[in-house]
């Protein structure tokens, strides 16, 4: 790769595949340092990019789940024009996210095979790694180019300033004792979500040996956090749609250990490198694992799991139910 080379990279809509695309970023930096790498992100997860000192611009599509918005793409690739790309790496699969690229006339517009992309890519790839991270990371290199190892993590910067800020908003002070973060939600589907009373019972121990408890999640959240305060009697912190993502990253890196089912705030703890203990159900931690080597996976392995689906095709979710809150306490450095 040319050292003057300018890419730039559609990022994926998720929260936890927007983290580990900045494998690839760093990956992208290392191989040449002077690399300039612009990001396309949707609004929910753009402000999250800020927080990775890889990127030098982001441009937020301002279009939702499931919208076309060909029009707004034609816009957006000429005013993207004038940046004269030489590589576009396009990380979703979908047929609309590799427009911009094209409509940008990025010189090499790399992807993976997916709907009917011929012709708006010119460098396509079939899949031939599980990981995602791993996925990502090789569109970034040539075709039978052996990718680094180890691999780099993603690591997100904390902002110092913006804590104090936020703490202040929240009515908070910065913790002088140990901080359990618990994140209970998962936008996939309730087959990611392990019981709100499982999460409390692990809360109210926590609080016995004197622990802060912050319940975190988005505002599609709150009912959950407020299930888990109920059991508590209100005696934990819920953040619950409180807080964007800049403000989750500044807040989590102050936990002392964090418990997460696998969701967006799970890659986020673990680019953090906070202590974590992730819960997987019906998803596939040899997919989309926390990338931290302070993370520790629990899952049951039941016959039936990984299903990948949102909810329980069983109407059981054994894989989460007989996962205990004694198996997550026994991993938690309470004493």
């Amino acid at each position: 790769m040319d050292k003057q080379d300018c890419v730039l990279v559609v990022c994926p809509a998720w929260v936890g595949d927007l983290v580990m695309a900045q494998s690839l970023f760093r990956v992208l930096k290392e191989r040449a340092a002077n690399t300039s790498i612009d990001t396309i992100a949707p609004p929910w997860t753009a402000p999250l990019l800020a927080r990775m000192p890889e990127v030098r611009d982001t441009f937020v599509l301002p279009i939702g789940h499931g919208t076309f918005g060909l029009s707004t793409r034609w816009r957006m690739g000429q005013v993207l024009r004038k940046r004269h790309y030489q590589q576009a790496i396009v990380l979703p699969r979908s047929f609309k996210a590799a427009l911009v690229p094209y409509f940008a006339r990025a010189t090499r517009r790399t992807g993976y095979l997916g709907e009917l992309r011929w012709g708006l890519l010119n460098d396509t790839r079939a899949v031939s790694a599980k990981r995602t991270v791993d996925r990502f990371v090789a569109l970034g290199l040539e075709p039978n180019e052996t990718p680094p190892s180890p691999l780099p993590l993603p690591r997100l910067a904390e902002d110092k300033d913006n804590l104090a800020v936020v703490l202040a908003k929240l009515g908070m002070e910065h913790p002088t004792g140990p901080v359990l973060a618990l994140c209970p939600g998962a936008e996939y589907g309730p087959a990611k979500r392990w019981p709100t009373a499982y999460f409390a019972e692990v809360a109210s121990q926590a609080i016995a040996h004197n622990w802060q408890v912050w319940l975190f999640g988005s505002a599609r959240d709150t009912t959950t956090t407020a299930e888990i305060q109920q059991h508590l009697r209100g005696a934990a912190i819920d953040l619950a749609g409180r807080t964007t993502l800049p403000d989750v990253v500044d807040l989590l890196a102050l936990a002392t250990a964090v418990v997460s089912n696998d969701s967006g705030l799970m890659h986020i703890a673990a680019a953090l490198n906070r202590p974590l203990i992730a819960l997987f159900g019906s998803s596939d931690p040899t997919n989309t694992p926390p990338l931290s080597p302070q993370a520790n996976i629990l899952r049951l392995s039941l016959p039936c799991s990984p299903c990948m689906q949102r909810t329980c095709p069983e109407n059981h979710l054994a894989c989460l139910q007989q996962l205990t809150p004694d198996q997550v306490l026994a991993r938690l450095p309470l004493e």
